[in-house]
């Protein structure tokens, strides 16, 4: 099977932490208020929607949370809209309808003991509820998934009536809406002269960073020895089946600044400073 993909080997750690001043945002958000709720997110396993792949989800983990421990939870309302990020002179931008309701039942306990689920959506069923079709949407567009959770005393919370506490703080996490982007990832390797511009801000070379390319399973590296820029081509053969960038991060990852430029012209991945993840090759042309 013809693939592509583009790895970050990076490392992360991530801390998830508690203390009293945490503690205190809990009892003053939730315990002085009659009624509350949060929609914690817990992870976002698929965040873009691949424009070439109608198959292709969006995917979130969210946990709830109000005075008790989420037994007030009778369901969660998910809306959805369409933003037509294209200057083509046609605007196919859709306003946000409803998308569907998600019932306690379909709640299970997390490690925590609250109540959590997950949220998934094909890039076919969200052209479908805003009411769109193929050629009305392209890389750069933008969905937004809106949630609203809903209480068993009437009460109803989402990004309109939470503070900056719930919606942005780390330790609630509960932005209650999220952002899908649309990328042109390709099916199958896209052949010709990609350009790979590579820079370090401190102009001592990568510091042990370095790309690997490989093609049906060729591969080269490539590096700044020494300076502050490096400058390559990469030919990409026509019938080409396996193409992979790999970037091996080194030390000041800070320092470092790369461009990947297809052979259409267009920037199919970019990282500064540093790669974050796992990144896709973006090439809608």
């Amino acid at each position: 099977m013809k693939k592509l993909s583009l790895y970050f080997l990076t490392f992360a750690t991530v801390f998830f932490t508690s203390c009293e001043s945490d503690d205190k945002i809990v009892i003053d958000v939730i315990d002085g208020i009659t009624s509350s709720a949060i929609l914690r997110t817990r992870s976002i396993e698929s965040g873009t929607f691949n424009r070439f792949d109608t198959s292709s989800i969006f995917s979130v983990t969210v946990e709830q949370q109000d005075e008790e421990n989420g037994a007030l939870l009778s369901s969660v309302d998910v809306l959805v809209s369409f933003a037509d990020n294209k200057d083509d002179g046609v605007d196919n931008s859709k306003a946000e309808v409803a998308y569907t309701t998600i019932p306690a039942s379909e709640f299970s306990p997390s490690e925590r003991g609250l109540p959590q689920t997950n949220f998934t959506a094909t890039l076919a069923e969200a052209l479908a509820a805003v009411g769109l079709v193929d050629g009305q949407f392209d890389g750069g567009d933008t969905f937004n998934f809106r949630f609203v959770v809903n209480l068993t005393d009437g009460t109803s919370w989402s990004a309109a009536n939470g503070n900056g506490n719930i919606t942005g703080g780390s330790y609630f996490s509960s932005p209650y809406q999220y952002t899908a982007g649309v990328a042109c990832i390709p099916v199958t390797p896209v052949s010709g002269t990609y350009n790979l511009d590579m820079e370090d801000t401190y102009g001592d070379g990568w510091d042990g960073a370095f790309f690997t390319v490989s093609i049906d399973g060729e591969t080269t590296d490539y590096t700044i020895e020494s300076g502050s820029a490096a400058n390559f081509d990469i030919v990409v053969p026509d019938g080409t089946e396996e193409l992979t960038f790999t970037y091996t991060p080194g030390n000041f990852e800070e320092e470092h600044i790369w461009e990947l430029t297809a052979p259409t012209g267009e920037t199919a991945a970019a990282g500064s400073p540093g790669p974050g993840g796992d990144i896709v090759l973006n090439i809608c042309n």
